[in-house]
């Protein structure tokens, strides 16, 4: 008996052998380059469902021991598309890899130290490739390329100035007078972004004596994501509401935009070349009156000046002699990458260089950066990024004055007969309809921002613990911003305005220094199971530290002794002062559930505190939750020609500190009889002011048609701020003008809609095409203080008020009878973006148009021309609803009778964005020209802005007076035109 049952045994055993033997095995095999076919090592090759896997060796090798066939491998490596092949048996498996723009399968932020494939991804999460930001044409900031790229944006240029000087709200506006800017974070930096602006200018414009808020809001500076290389860049992740950036808690309120710079990989050392030249010219110029003698008569009475100048040959568009340059553009870069199977680096050198459109302005900047990544064993990876920039911006003098002295606006007072330009000995002649000869300002005045900055960070990962199951991971992350700026202001005492006879301070020089230094350190705990079932769960922990330290100490001279250009050398000295230190801090915990990639849920809070609140120890908690479902991942799903149908819901909180200052009342020093003291602010501060708190509930719909052919991705949310920020008006009997508080809420309510669609895609074309479309609408839901007016210049010109019930950023002004109603919303109708991409052979075609429909400005140009009697449609007639009046003493009448409805216009514009074609010389040209030492030679042309359609009465409907501030885009007052570029590119890769 007992041997029949060994002989049974054996019988079933060598039955069965085969099939083991099957069902166990070693897979192997070399991992190549698709395109160059040279081996790729560090290739991930993973048994999908388990965290059972390999890497490539140095040579592209790589083996795998698998227990269970059938089963299927995933291949993935930084920059190429992921692959995964299913497997029957023991086999050898060659895998060429094909290169991507967006790297891995695409993957979007989830928390501070994970990510989640964009097809489980719960939230709306916008993405732009490294091809997208730079590929057509190379932008001039990155936060400008930006532009037209996704859903949810409202993208502002506040001048056209060199050097940038943006204005970014994601869905709509979060605060009025707190931080309206999102966060910036490049590998895990916290970026500063802030604007510094020069001093001095304010004392020759006396622009914030004309019922501005600010002293120095519209002085028209950059700000420091400017200084950004945008050739640097490989990926860009915009997380728009706090349902989606409540990880980054109490500096999240207006969205996060991360940033994720281009890494090397293992394999042949690659080099590239590129260099691009170009002009730029103002988008529109205005033109001037028809003018004639009678004219001349009529208006001036000076028919016999314009006589005198046209026989002479002397009479001049000064329109075109001030923004009539084409300013010459040349960027260089140079990138280097590449690595073994430990360690993989990139590099990069850029110089751009771009002149202005005025003469003597103009912006350069040049970025060194090292990325290396090290596997120091295994377990261990070390990642370092750092990033040098030096960049210079001379950016003229622009914008709103009340002394008529910047260039825009005396350029509005001077009539074609007029000779500015100097004689032989190089002496100006005043300006005889004005206070101020422009031409002399431009050609001998300074305002220039000069920053050395350095951008340094780190991770090491480390995995503690791995099996079959599980496993945990430690990430330490540490990142340092540190720059200095430097403003030079300097005005000549022999410029007319500077006469003390017209009121004038006889010179003026201001030099300002600015050191900032941000610091922040994080640690996280990652854990992930996964079950027999394929439920999977991804949780972390982890502590953050963020410190802050700014101080910027100007000192303004006036009085210059024989225009002496150092400070000490004048009459009068004034030094100010500004400084800030802040330390935040706070903690991070998250969950993530996921079943077979049918459902995906995600619960998690953010705890912080800060110095900058009235009590620096209490935490404030940011909580989030999220939900996706793939229906198309169940079992009864069978619509073939629907591969895809998520839905998905989220909800966050996010935070937004005071701004420096409003938690105390800051007093003012004062010299009265040679006594020192100090005297009462006009504004009151709050100790127990909070946080602004931004509440947001996302829903969404995302579909694919047809293999993803045709992809759908559709978006409503809500977004609510509470506790809101206000500088309010305050009791004139109190002895303070306005106060801090919170004392309000404001609702964001809007839609987002993506559809993509592969067109073609056949051997010798391709062609893809996108379109976006959003809407934004926002309300002032409580308000506990009384309305008030914020960006403008009063009701008689048109403002921005503050009233419950109205939208945030409605206009109002007063009527024919003197009653202040709305006369607009600077939030547009709509905006829409259309995306083509087009490849036949060796030839690329890209485009992008982007269309804002409605959103108005406060256009005061038209104006102040008025008042010089230059206005191109002077003498037309087409604003005056009886039509008796022209367009020039119709706008005159209107502001003499308090009417602000002229000065009120629509924005909408329909804009060609950027457009590129380019060649790439075929393999086989290559090899005939170069032996095989050259791996690409690409040629093209490109253009930005090129094409501008728009009603607007002035250079471009984007513009605002104001700077980027939170509230009130659109205010418009003499500023330097904007630009388009015209570039060629030639670029080699070795």
């Amino acid at each position: 008996m007992k041997q029949k049952l060994i002989k049974k045994n054996m019988f079933l055993f060598f039955l069965m052998a085969p099939l083991l033997l099957v069902a166990q095995g070693v897979v192997n095999g070399k991992v190549t380059d698709a395109g160059l076919g040279d081996p790729l090592p560090g290739v991930n090759v993973v048994i999908k469902g388990t965290t059972t896997g390999t890497t490539s060796d140095f040579d592209g090798n790589y083996e795998i021991s698998v227990d269970n066939f059938p089963t299927t491998l995933v291949f993935s490596s930084l920059g190429y598309a992921l692959r995964e092949i299913q497997v029957t048996g023991p086999t050898t498996l060659n895998v060429a890899m094909e290169e991507s723009a967006t790297g891995l399968e695409e993957v979007v932020v989830t928390g501070l130290a994970t990510s989640v494939k964009r097809s489980n991804s719960a939230n709306a999460v916008a993405t732009v490739s490294a091809d997208e930001l730079t590929g057509r044409t190379p932008p001039q900031t990155l936060d400008g390329a930006l532009a037209g790229k996704f859903a949810g944006a409202q993208i502002t240029a506040a001048s056209g100035a060199p050097g940038g000087g943006m204005s970014v709200k994601l869905r709509g506006v979060t605060s009025i007078n707190g931080q309206g800017q999102p966060l910036y974070i490049i590998d895990g930096v916290y970026v500063n972004n802030n604007s510094v602006f020069a001093g001095g200018l304010n004392e020759i414009s006396n622009a914030a004596g004309g019922g501005a808020s600010s002293t120095d809001s519209q002085d028209n500076a950059s700000n420091r994501i400017a200084d950004i290389n945008p050739d640097d860049i490989q990926n860009i992740e915009i997380l728009k509401g706090a349902s989606a950036s409540a990880i980054y808690g109490s500096r999240a309120a207006a969205g996060v935009i991360i940033i994720t710079t281009k890494k090397g990989k293992a394999g042949k050392t690659k080099i590239n070349f590129s260099q691009a030249l170009g002009f730029n010219e103002a988008v529109n110029l205005l033109g001037q009156r028809n003018w004639t003698a009678a004219l001349a008569e009529s208006v001036y009475e000076e028919g016999a000046l314009y006589t005198a100048a046209e026989s002479a040959g002397r009479l001049r568009d000064y329109e075109k002699e001030i923004y009539g340059e084409k300013g010459f553009i040349t960027n260089t870069n140079l990138s280097i990458s590449g690595g073994s199977d430990k360690t993989s680096f990139f590099g990069s050198f850029t110089n751009n260089e771009e002149d202005g459109i005025v003469k003597r302005t103009g912006a350069s900047k040049q970025s060194l950066r090292l990325n290396v990544d090290h596997r120091i064993t295994d377990d261990i990876k070390l990642s370092l990024t750092g990033n040098y920039l030096e960049s210079s911006a001379d950016r003229g003098f622009f914008n709103n004055d009340n002394s008529n002295t910047t260039i825009g606006v005396s350029l509005l007072f001077t009539r074609p007969w007029d000779y500015l330009l100097p004689d032989a000995d190089g002496n100006y002649p005043d300006h005889p309809a004005n206070s101020s000869n422009q031409i002399h300002t431009r050609d001998v005045m300074t305002n220039n921002e000069s920053v050395s900055r350095l951008i340094a960070g780190g991770s090491l990962d480390v995995n503690l613990f791995k099996n079959e199951n599980q496993s945990l991971k430690m990430i330490l992350k540490a990142g340092l911003d540190t720059y200095t700026l430097k403003t030079t202001v300097f005005f000549p005492r022999e410029l007319q305005f500077m006469s003390p006879a017209v009121g004038g301070v006889d010179g003026l020089s201001s030099d300002g220094t600015t050191q900032n230094t941000d610091a922040n350190f994080s640690g996280f705990l990652v854990h992930n199971f996964r079950t027999d079932n394929e439920l999977s769960f991804t949780t972390q922990a982890g502590v953050t530290n963020e410190q802050f330290s700014q101080n910027t100490v100007r000192v303004t001279s006036t009085g210059l002794i024989a225009s002496e250009q150092n400070v000490d050398q004048a009459a009068n000295v004034k030094v100010d002062q500004f400084r800030l230190e802040q330390e935040d801090a706070g903690f991070f915990v998250q969950e993530e559930v996921n079943f077979q990639d049918k459902i995906v849920g995600t619960l998690g809070i953010r705890g912080d505190k800060s110095s900058n609140n009235g009590d620096a120890n209490k935490l404030f908690y940011y909580p989030k939750a999220s939900a996706a479902v793939n229906i198309h991942n169940f079992d009864f799903w069978n619509l073939e020609q629907v591969n895809q149908i998520k839905v998905r819901a989220a909800y966050g909180e996010a935070g937004n500190f005071a701004p420096n200052g409003a938690l105390f009342t800051t007093y003012i020093n004062s010299l009265i009889n040679g006594n020192v003291g100090i005297i009462t602010p006009t504004t009151l501060g709050d100790p127990s002011i909070q946080p602004e708190r931004q509440k947001e509930l996302e829903l969404g719909l995302d579909a694919g048609f047809f293999n993803n052919k045709v992809t759908l991705e559709f978006t409503w949310y809500n977004k609510k701020v509470e506790d809101l920020i206000l500088q309010a008006d305050n009791e004139p009997s109190s002895g303070y003008t306005f106060r801090w508080a919170n004392a309000g809420a404001l609702e964001n309510k809007g839609a987002e809609i993506g559809i993509n669609v592969n067109a073609f895609d056949i051997e010798d074309f391709s062609w893809d095409s996108g379109i976006s479309w959003f809407k934004n609408k926002s309300e002032i839901t409580k308000l506990t203080v009384a309305s008030f007016d914020t960006q403008g210049f009063g009701t008689g010109l048109g403002t921005f008020r503050i009233e419950e019930g109205k939208s945030a950023t409605q206009i109002v002004g007063n009527d024919e009878n003197g009653n202040v109603v709305a006369l607009g919303d600077a939030e547009p109708d709509f905006q829409m973006s259309f995306n083509n991409n087009f490849k036949y052979k060796d030839f690329t075609l890209s485009f992008l148009w982007h269309w804002k429909k409605g959103g108005d400005n406060v256009n005061l140009s038209r104006l102040l021309s008025d008042f010089g009697g230059t206005s191109a449609d002077y003498d037309e007639i087409s604003l005056d609803p009886s039509g008796d009046s022209n367009n020039g003493d119709y706008r005159i009448g209107a502001f003499l009778g308090g009417f602000a409805g002229p000065f009120v216009e629509d924005a909408s514009y329909l804009k060609l964005r950027e457009i590129g074609l380019y060649y790439n010389l075929p393999e086989n040209t290559l090899q005939k020209l170069f032996k095989g030492n050259v791996s690409n030679v690409k040629i093209g042309l490109s253009g930005h802005n090129i094409i501008n359609i728009f009603d607007y009465n002035s250079y471009d409907p984007e513009v605002s007076n104001f700077g980027s501030g939170a509230a009130g885009i659109g205010i418009e007052v003499a500023p330097f035109p904007s630009s388009k570029r015209f570039m060629f590119h030639l670029s080699v890769g070795l």
